[in-house]
């Protein structure tokens, strides 16, 4: 994806038609989950694949894999829309918990553990996941572009487009709470 989004940056079509057809189905999949309509899903989805084409040069391998950047265009755009169409008000959305467990749950596998210790790291991934699940949506947004993807708070606000103050807050809280979750977990 990476070599497509490089070529895309100098206006190559073709490069863009490759990388449109192999991801298309998991952003339209992601963007239905948040906007549970079809119709609004493939308006932000081209809207998305027109913002990716404009700003593939800006695309920095070193911040984020090719999928994670355009699944936060993809995001953003929902968002937006979100905003425009409730006037402002907040909304609850959901991340595709599915990807994202899988995610958490490469993050903290190695390849060279024990069968107990794989087992054990499997434990604490899936005890992880689960948690991390309970988190409001933006907030477990803010803490994976931090922890997952290693972007200073600077970096996720200006990501999500919100005040740093906001981000630190979010993140501090959802350690608070993951903490608490799996010392539960733990007790239990």
């Amino acid at each position: 994806m990476h070599i497509w989004l490089v070529a895309v940056a100098r206006q190559d079509a073709s490069a863009f038609r490759s990388l449109y057809e192999a991801t298309s189905p998991k952003l339209f999949g992601f963007v239905l989950r948040i906007l549970q309509k079809r119709e609004l899903a493939e308006e932000v989805l081209q809207e998305s694949f027109i913002n990716i084409w404009n700003n593939a040069s800006s695309y920095q391998s070193s911040l984020a894999a090719p999928m994670t950047w355009m699944t936060t265009i993809v995001r953003n755009r929902a968002f937006d829309l979100l905003r425009k169409l409730s006037n402002g008000q907040q909304h609850d959305v959901e991340i595709d918990a599915e990807y994202f467990d899988s995610d958490i749950m490469s993050a903290l596998e190695s390849g060279e553990a024990t069968p107990l210790q794989a087992l054990e790291l499997s434990q604490d991934a899936a005890a992880l996941a689960s948690c991390m699940s309970r988190l409001e949506a933006l907030h477990r947004q803010a803490m994976a572009l931090a922890f997952y993807h290693d972007l200073s708070h600077s970096e996720v606000a200006e990501q999500m487009k919100l005040p740093m103050g906001t981000v630190k807050t979010w993140i501090r809280r959802g350690l608070d709470k993951l903490r608490t979750c799996l010392v539960r977990r733990e007790l239990a």
